[in-house]
């Protein structure tokens, strides 16, 4: 899917998780590597020490990847392709943490049109 080939070019660090599926199931699952895009980018959000400082310093690396993991994730969601709103929906807004668990606070990050999916699927959290 074209989705998930963008996706490895815009934030690269997800090319192993990509070449992993790959090499086993011979192509990707879209549904089944996104259980990988949501862990690397909550890792990351996670993982962030004075990220908000570090962005706008214009450090690179992790502190980075969940924000552009999200923005383009928002981009794609707002375009009305129904098969890409099926993955980031169900296989990417769907996994995010619950609010018990740690991360939960990436939904706060979320832009406008998928934190309104993301309200309508899980209205509680």
């Amino acid at each position: 899917m074209r989705l998930v080939h963008d996706l490895v070019v815009h934030v690269p660090s997800f090319q192993d998780a990509y070449d992993s599926h790959v090499f086993r199931q011979g192509d990707v699952l879209p549904h089944v590597f996104f259980w990988d895009v949501v862990q690397g980018t909550v890792r990351s959000f996670l993982t962030r020490t004075g990220a908000d400082a570090g962005a706008e310093a214009g450090v690179e690396g992790e502190a980075a990847d969940w924000r552009r993991t999200l923005d383009f994730l928002e981009e794609r969601c707002g375009r009305g392709d129904t098969g890409v709103d099926e993955v980031i929906v169900t296989s990417f807004l769907g996994d995010l943490p619950s609010p018990h668990e740690p991360g939960h606070g990436i939904v706060l990050q979320l832009g406008p049109v998928m934190a309104a999916r993301f309200g309508r699927m899980r209205p509680r959290g």
